[in-house]
């Protein structure tokens, strides 16, 4: 399994982020927790920026649910924190069933750093639960959550292989980013690209930083002069980035790709680097961004 990078909400998902970091582990044995409407933000969305959070989406007159729910519980407290078990009442909860545009039950989900990760609907066997579930564990081990970690090996297993230790540049850089320093860690992932330009990874890192600095600074004069300024390349990049901030991107997109057409000169070629960042930033397989590319495309040529 792979997580695709999605800035979107990226400014709603850095402070998230901070929240993790000063919010205390799991309690032991408090691997399968009911979620509320209330909670949702805290033990779901917050939680999965420590270990990877598991959606089980169910309700008391459900029978499918009967049967996946507890292989569900099951696993989690195999796994003793390796993972939490968020259950949902989609009764007592309507809006996150709405939210999360849910159609049937059971439904499961992932939630790894605040990024939403499809599962599956219905009663699978417990052997394809796992599967999914290790593949959650995997894709939490290569974010690089802490609480995703395999269970510790026996002290006699000739066979237990350490886990390689993380590249302590790109420690530094994120770091920086739980502590809201922003600049020291464009400098560090800038001291990755000087000495790796090819490392793909410290590239778009850098571009994730970038953007977070410029919604750091928005000022909100600039962003409202937008609504009577069409031709303002400043303001409408400005109020371009604030809708990613706030996950309207196609909004984004749609500002950005008028302006591409009407602009000229170095304006134009601003207006279409904003938005070919944009699309590295969400990613090739978020299926806002096709369609965008090829608009782009017709507009410059």
């Amino acid at each position: 399994m792979t997580g695709a990078v999605d800035l979107a909400a990226v400014k709603a998902r850095s402070d998230a982020a901070a929240r993790a970091a000063e919010a205390p582990a799991p309690p032991a044995g408090q691997y399968v927790v009911e979620i509320t409407e209330d909670t949702f933000q805290t033990e779901v969305i917050d939680r999965s920026f420590q270990v990877p959070v598991l959606i089980d989406l169910w309700a008391t007159w459900c029978e499918p649910c009967k049967q996946l729910s507890p292989t569900l519980e099951k696993l989690a407290t195999e796994a003793a924190g390796s993972w939490i078990l968020a259950k949902i009442d989609v009764d007592a909860n309507p809006r996150i069933s709405q939210a999360l545009k849910v159609q049937s039950i059971p439904t499961v989900f992932a939630v790894l750093g605040g990024q939403l990760v499809p599962g599956f609907q219905g009663a699978l066997p417990e052997a394809q639960v796992r599967e999914f579930v290790a593949a959650v564990l995997q894709a939490g081990r290569d974010a690089g959550l802490s609480g995703a970690q395999a269970a510790p090996a026996d002290a006699d297993d000739e066979d237990a292989v350490a886990e390689p230790p993380s590249d302590p540049r790109f420690a530094t850089a994120e770091q920086a980013l739980q502590d809201g320093d922003y600049a020291l860690a464009a400098e560090a992932y800038q001291v990755i690209l000087t000495a790796e330009p090819a490392n793909a990874e410290a590239a778009l890192a850098l571009r994730q930083v970038h953007l977070l600095q410029r919604i750091d600074a928005l000022d909100p004069a600039v962003i409202a002069r937008a609504a009577t300024a069409p031709e303002d390349v400043e303001a409408q990049l400005a109020a371009a980035d604030h809708e990613v901030a706030d996950n309207e991107v196609d909004a984004a997109f749609e500002r950005l790709l008028g302006l591409v057409r009407r602009a000229t000169g170095a304006d134009r070629d601003l207006v279409r680097d904003r938005l070919i960042e944009y699309f590295e930033l969400i990613g090739v397989d978020d299926p806002r961004v096709p369609p965008a590319r090829r608009a782009l495309t017709n507009a410059l040529f």
